[in-house]
């Protein structure tokens, strides 16, 4: 039968007060009222089962907080809460309990009791329960992250901070108690504080909630303004009297470090206790406390090698195993020294403690939230802690505190401990106060609010976890991350993994983060346990040693037994208990991912997606090798990597890092190499980018960027290629119409596009033919065309095209340009004065134009094929175009030298009226100058006057040398460098063409056709002129076509001489036999060749002057026969020659024989310079190069050289001088045998008889000056 609303609604209030809203709540819906009743009855019975459990309750009277059980009952009772503060040793954390347990507290809802340490939860809930003589984990429970010993009837739950912090997620009013217990409030941790706001937030809502805040040295008057003026109960601690003795450690010592002076410091007061335990008939034990397990492992060495006797050590840390730290609280015989760190400063009671050793030092863990890293220097504990550690000792009988530092120093120490929340990242509590929907983290209640850059900070973490976006709202993925009970990173970290596809492998490595490492390594054993834990080594990364270890774990655990797994751990140096710790942390977040639907990969995961998903959650502790040991991190941080990191030796490129910690120095823990690509896309909230050298690209028609993608300073992407369009349409719109449209880089076949260039080519080519600049208008105005018409959102060619294609539909014409858009003026230039093409070598070469005095084509530019490279007249090419005639005309007048340019005054005029006078007859432009200019002044010039290398380049023709694609391969402007570069090549292209008909071999005799000087020829789709030339070839000669004129002609006459003498072969058997003479001058040639030689040349000299020199070529059969009957003539031309040889070579030998004789009166300078004229003179083969005209001279040479040794001048060096520079040119140029230098050649031979025998005369007037016009006027012939 269902009771009336009111009546059942006393009964819901009767209930667990964790039910009472929701039944209130049904009550109200006045639907479900069975299942109500229902519900209100079993929660009733459970009021019931809690009550019938509360234990008996004792209270010791030895401690202090017995004689004040009732004045702290009238307190809580009267208040909501109450402040106790109960100096160490008064009993307070275990007789609180007791006290609410009394009050009948703990029945409706659990007394919950925090500790802030889980060794401390567990040593605290098992005392409760002794006292209160109940069952472990049934009415006295506890519970620690993974670990939960409560069950429905349990009345006191101890537990540490972070558990109940954590309940305030699902628990949002703390509605499974009715009492909290905040022990140790003085530690003021991150979690106590934020409980403390958190508490007063919900206090008004929660009126049956007691509250009771506890510890040892505590602010009173902080807290209990707090909590608006809540009671404070004092309750007194130690039993017995404390002795305080400050012995600081003697920093005089230079020699020490800081570590030997504490040590020793501790050996000395050990010692001092030693005596004092002599007043004592009970030993008693000491409490030392330290900085770390290094010094505590190092200390309890010291301490067994020294002369301190019957002393047991016992080491107290968190990292100890449960057996280890159970050591401490055993009952023993002897006295013990127990070494602990901090963990023994509040809570735990180390039982037998008489004295207390306090260095004055402690590793305070700080955040920075400039450099994001968490440091753990060592620093000076405050009076608090120092008293705290000071009511370590005097529990048992008069205590004694050696302190280790002055009282001076003790008194100028901070007052408190800072408390955590100043001194470490909020990130976790802000994230927990957006799930409860706190509000603003800077008007939450905290007893010390934080500093506005930690809060800034802590939002800075959550938005680089993605747990909140940049409003500062919570996420989805930051719920999630709020509900799995690790560090926000591991969290972030497994959520990757899912998505990654590789959360099996990621949650055994998180599983083991989230503890302290199972890997022991006993100092001791150092080397041992290394060597055992580099077989799970992995060659680049810590993290995938972990999946190594589990594997091989897991694999002995199923194998071995208990007693042998153990062993297995021992062997291995493997933490027994943290190994179960580490597969009861892989289960819980087993279960809580598959409460989230978190996917389990099933096959193993690649390298690659494990660690970029714990990248995500490290995207802080990237670093990238800058030195051989250093590493550059986020936020310009330098840091190392960990000596014991299997990456020490190896140091890859870029890594990441477990932790950041700073030491000694900045180490990076736990540490893996990575690719910084993976970064980018776990990082796109966090990134900057920047871009720079935005570019168009003709071949994509894009405009394109390199951007720099940097996180937190920290370059990851460097010189990426990008669309620019994405980044700024506005910039790259601009550079597409300047870059892509105006300066004519766009690759498109569009009808507007193509117009367009070809209308701006034509203006251009107009200034660079006229080289004025005030034609084409300006880019800004080809620019504004295009913007005026383009619309915004045209980033790209292909926006364009797609644009373009639809608005010419109906206006075809609308991106074409005018030309009268495009000219500023009317410019119209005559196409004789300006052509584009020229005539040279018979065929059209195409003229480029170009105004640009700072690029190589600047002016005129002919393009010549290669083919005909080498019948290009140099002498066309001086006269460049008629529009520049008058411009290069002044410019060479003003080349001449000054004594000849005065009389061209003014020089303007002289060009003027020259430019209207000349025109291109064949000649160069410098020789018919000269011509004119005489006519015109009277002054006598040659062409070798004008300096024309000293004239501007736009007025000498630039050549473009194509090859047969039409492709340029070189340019210049002086032709014969670019004959002689591609001589060699054009020659065997040449022969490489099809044969003429013309061309023959094997040939006798004359008959066949009348060659022509010239003929024209295709190659590559040109006309190239050939010159049919008969060619030697010993036995016949050959018709071959030569695209050489000179070369034709010089190969000309030596075939047909060899033609002529195959027709003659009995008359040169004559004059082989009967040459006047040889058989006596043949002696004299002995020591220069052989006789045969001698002959050969002498029968082949006779010929070429007989036909040849001084003849025009033969070209027809009637010419030759013609010829032929010259052979009259060879007998008076061989005894001239045989007459002249003789004279030369008798002379030759005679002056040889002088110069033995001047050699021994040390002449040497004249001996070299006459043996070498004597060499070019009559040298070997001297017949084949001497013409008949200066052989008949060389007689008059020799005596000339013979005139010099008689007289032996004294200024014979210094005219030898004279000569030596002008033979030096000539055999520099390599010109020695050119026939276009033979008269230069000999001019030099006229200037040696001018200088050394001058009674001997010249055959023509000969000087150094005339030798430079001869040499400069051979040079032009040659170009």
């Amino acid at each position: 039968m269902n009771r009336p609303d009111n009546e059942l609604s006393e009964a819901i209030d009767a209930c667990m007060i964790r039910d009472r809203f929701r039944m209130h709540k049904l009550l109200a819906s006045k639907n479900s009222r069975e299942k109500l009743e229902e519900q209100v009855t079993r929660s009733a019975k459970l009021v019931s089962k809690r009550r019938a459990a509360l234990p008996k309750v004792i209270y010791p009277p030895q401690l202090p907080v017995s004689q004040r059980v009732d004045e702290i009952k009238r307190a809580i009772d009267q208040s909501q809460v109450v402040i106790i503060a109960g100096e160490t040793g008064s009993g307070k954390t275990t007789q609180i309990p007791k006290i609410c347990l009394e009050l009948g507290r703990g029945v409706v809802g659990k007394i919950g009791h925090t500790q802030p340490r889980r060794v401390a939860a567990r040593t605290v809930a098992t005392r409760i329960a002794e006292e209160l003589s109940v069952k472990f984990g049934e009415q006295v429970g506890y519970q620690v992250r993974f670990t939960d010993k409560t069950t429905d009837t349990t009345l006191v739950k101890v537990m540490t901070d972070g558990i109940l912090l954590a309940e305030t997620q699902k628990d949002r009013f703390l509605q499974q108690y009715d009492t909290l217990i905040i022990d140790e409030a003085h530690e003021r941790s991150l979690n106590i504080d934020f409980l403390l706001g958190y508490l007063k937030r919900i206090l008004p809502q929660r009126p049956d909630l007691k509250v009771i805040i506890t510890s040892a040295t505590i602010d009173v008057e902080r807290f209990s303004k707090h909590f608006s003026n809540a009671p404070v109960v004092q309750v007194s601690g130690r039993t017995f009297p404390v002795d305080v003795l400050y012995r600081p450690a003697d920093e005089a010592s230079k020699t020490s470090d800081a570590d030997e002076l504490v040590n020793q410091a501790i050996l000395d007061a050990l010692a001092e206790i030693e005596q004092l335990e002599r007043g004592h008939s009970s030993p008693g034990d000491v409490l030392i406390f330290l900085v770390g397990e290094r010094e505590i492992r190092e200390l309890a060495q010291l301490i067994r090698k020294s002369n301190l006797k019957q002393l047991e050590v016992l080491p107290l840390y968190s990292r100890l195993s449960v057996a280890e730290q159970n050591r401490v609280f055993q009952r023993h015989r002897g006295r013990r020294v127990v070494l602990a760190t901090n963990v023994a400063e509040t809570s735990l009671t180390v039982p037998g403690i008489r004295y207390v050793i306090d260095p004055g030092l402690a590793r305070i863990s700080r955040y920075s939230f400039r450099s994001k890293v968490q440091q753990l220097p060592i620093e000076r504990i405050s009076q608090a802690s120092s008293n705290q550690r000071m009511g370590r000792c005097g529990r048992i009988s008069d205590g004694v505190c050696i302190r280790l530092y002055s009282e001076e120093d003790f008194i100028s120490r901070a007052e408190f401990t800072a408390p955590e929340i100043l001194r470490t990242n909020l990130a976790a509590v802000i994230l927990q106060m957006l799930m409860l929907k706190l509000g603003d983290v800077a008007k939450f209640p905290f007893i010390e609010k934080p500093d506005q850059r930690q809060i800034n900070d802590g939002y800075h973490l959550l938005f680089e976890l993605q747990a909140v976006d940049k409003r500062k709202q919570i996420t989805r993925l930051g719920r999630d991350v709020s509900r799995i009970p690790i560090d926000l990173r591991l969290g972030r970290i497994l959520l990757e993994a899912s998505k990654k596809n590789c959360l099996s492998d990621v949650l055994t490595i998180v599983s083991v983060l989230a503890i302290q490492d199972p890997r022991e390594r006993p100092h001791e054993r150092q080397q041992a346990a290394d060597q055992k834990h580099r077989q799970h080594w992995d060659e680049k990364s810590d993290f995938i040693a972990f999946l190594k270890l589990w594997d091989h774990c897991e694999k002995s655990r199923v194998e071995l037994t208990n007693k042998q797994f153990r062993s297995f751990c021992r062997e291995n140096f493997i933490s027994y208990v943290r190994y179960f710790e580490w597969r009861e942390n892989h289960r819980q977040l087993r279960l809580m991912c598959q409460e989230l639907k978190l996917n389990m990969n099933k096959k193993q995961a690649h390298y690659d997606d494990i660690h970029a998903a714990l990248l995500a959650g490290l995207l802080g502790n990237l670093g990238e090798k800058s030195k051989e040991n250093e590493y550059l991190g986020a936020r310009n941080r330098r840091f190392y990597v960990f000596p014991g990191s299997s990456q020490f030796k190896r140091k890859p490129r870029w890594i990441m890092a477990g932790e950041l910690v700073e030491t000694t120095r900045l180490f990076g823990r736990m540490v893996a190499e990575i690719e910084p690509e993976w970064v980018e896309p776990l990082a796109q909230h966090l990134v900057k980018r920047t871009y720079h050298e935005p570019h168009f690209d003709p071949d994509r028609g894009q405009v394109f960027a390199f951007e720099e993608v940097m996180l937190y300073g920290l370059v990851i992407i460097k010189h990426r290629r990008v669309d620019f369009g994405s980044v700024d349409p506005h910039k790259a719109r601009q550079i597409l119409i300047q870059s892509g449209l105006v300066e004519e880089q766009l690759s498109s076949k569009a009808g507007f596009y193509r117009h367009n260039c070809q209308l701006v080519a034509e203006v251009e080519q107009l200034e660079s033919k006229s080289r004025k600049r005030d034609i084409l208008v300006d880019t800004h105005t080809l620019y504004r065309f295009y913007d005026e018409k383009i619309p915004l959102d045209i980033v790209s060619g292909f926006d364009l095209d797609a644009w373009r294609k639809q608005i010419e539909v109906k206006q075809p014409k609308f991106l074409f340009m005018q030309k009268d858009l495009l000219m500023r003026s009317d410019a119209e230039l005559s196409e004789a004065m300006y052509p584009n093409t020229i005539e040279i070598a018979e065929a059209k070469l195409k003229l480029d134009y170009q105004f640009d005095p700072q690029h190589e084509h600047d002016g005129v530019s002919v393009n010549i094929p290669m083919a005909i490279l080498r019948q290009v007249d140099r002498s066309r090419l001086d006269w460049v175009i008629p529009g520049l005639l008058e411009e290069k005309c002044l410019a060479m007048i003003k080349s001449l030298p000054k004594a000849l340019r005065k009389n061209f005054v003014p020089a303007p005029d002289f060009a003027k009226a020259l430019a209207g006078q000349i025109e291109y007859d064949g000649r160069s432009l410098a020789e018919v100058m000269s011509e004119k200019l005489f006519r015109q002044s009277g002054v006598k010039l040659q062409p070798s006057d004008f300096q024309e290398d000293s004239i501007d380049h736009h007025l000498r023709m630039n050549i473009k040398v194509l090859n047969d694609q039409g492709d340029i391969v070189d340019t210049g402007r002086d032709l014969g460098a670019l004959v002689q570069k591609y001589n060699q090549r054009v020659e065997q292209q040449f022969k490489q063409r099809d044969q003429h008909s013309l061309e023959r071999v094997g040939v006798t005799q004359w008959d066949f056709e009348a060659l022509p000087e010239e003929i024209l020829l295709k190659q590559s789709g040109i006309d190239v002129r050939g010159y049919p030339a008969l060619v030697d070839k010993g036995d016949s000669v050959a018709i071959e076509i030569i695209d050489n004129k000179v070369s034709a002609t010089e190969l000309y006459e030596t075939g047909l001489q060899r033609l002529l003498t195959l027709q003659l072969s009995d008359q040169a058997k004559y004059v082989k036999k009967n040459i006047p003479g040889f058989k006596r001058f043949v002696l004299f040639y002995a020591t220069r060749g052989s006789s045969d030689e001698l002959l050969n040349d002498l029968v082949s000299a006779i010929f070429r002057y007989t036909f040849i020199e001084a003849h025009a070529l033969v070209r027809d059969q009637d010419a030759f026969q013609t010829r032929l009957k010259q052979k009259q003539e060879l007998i008076n031309v061989m005894n001239s020659v045989g007459k002249l040889v003789g004279e030369i070579l008798e002379r030759g030998l005679s002056i040889q024989r002088q110069l033995k004789e001047i050699a021994k009166s040390h002449n040497q300078a004249l001996v070299t310079d006459i043996s070498a004229q004597l060499d070019q003179l009559i040298g070997e083969r001297f017949l084949t190069r001497i013409p008949f005209e200066w052989l008949k001279q060389m007689p008059r040479y020799l005596k000339a050289i013979e005139y010099r040794i008689e007289k032996q001048s004294p200024k014979d060096e210094e005219m030898m001088s004279l000569v030596r520079s002008n033979w030096q040119r000539l055999v520099d140029s390599g010109a020695y045998y050119d026939r276009r230098t033979q008269k230069y050649r000999w001019m030099i031979e006229e200037y040696r008889v001018s200088l050394f025998a001058q009674p001997l005369g010249t055959s023509m007037p000969v000087s150094a000056k005339r030798l430079d016009k001869e040499w400069q006027s051979s040079a032009k012939t040659k170009r």
